[in-house]
């Protein structure tokens, strides 16, 4: 662990050779969230596991003063481009046919028995959360890293340096705001 957050810290300083040795070390990470951000989206994206892992770094990449100072706050950030990646992905399909069609939204923090959702489905949850951001910035933080990310509560309060209790708590509040917002 601390060598990721030596390595971590080497990248950020611009050494290449060390961000390559994170991704190597963290790949199966990066790829179990991967996997469930695609559970998510289904076939949504057109990416598979893989393709959304390199199109995440290559967002990261393009990040001059992301501070990573450890696993837990670069695999958030991580999590977030993925959701990003795929918000994009989901816009460029939309960008003719926005609208209509639009479904009730449950969210649900069992992330591997859900059922792919539609595009209408991700976007709305997107709009949703920024909305979120605007108001609670660390509520939404919660939503990206359990729903789109699906991290566990323990590593949500670590990244957030908050308890597993606060974790719950903003996770109950998000999900009412979010479901009210959905909900017209």
């Amino acid at each position: 662990m601390q060598e990721i957050t030596q390595l971590l810290r080497a990248a950020q300083a611009g050494d290449r050779a060390a961000a390559d040795q994170v991704v190597g070390r963290l790949y199966a990470d990066l790829q179990r969230l991967a996997r469930s951000r695609l559970r998510r989206s289904g076939d949504l994206t057109l990416l598979d596991t893989q393709a959304l892992v390199h199109e995440a770094w290559l967002r990261l990449e393009g990040v001059p003063d992301a501070e990573f100072p450890d696993r837990r706050y670069f695999l958030a950030y991580v999590a977030r481009a993925m959701r990003s990646v795929v918000i994009d992905l989901v816009r460029a399909r939309q960008a003719d046919r926005r609208g209509g069609g639009a479904q009730a939204l449950t969210l649900n923090t069992a992330v591997a028995e859900l059922a792919p959702q539609d595009e209408d489905h991700v976007l709305r949850v997107h709009e949703a959360l920024e909305e979120l951001a605007q108001l609670e910035p660390r509520l939404a933080q919660v939503v990206e890293m359990r729903y789109f990310g699906g991290l566990l509560e323990q590593e949500i309060a670590q990244a957030l340096n908050v308890t597993e209790r606060t974790v719950q708590r903003d996770w109950q509040k998000a999900r009412l705001f979010l479901a009210m917002s959905l909900k017209t």
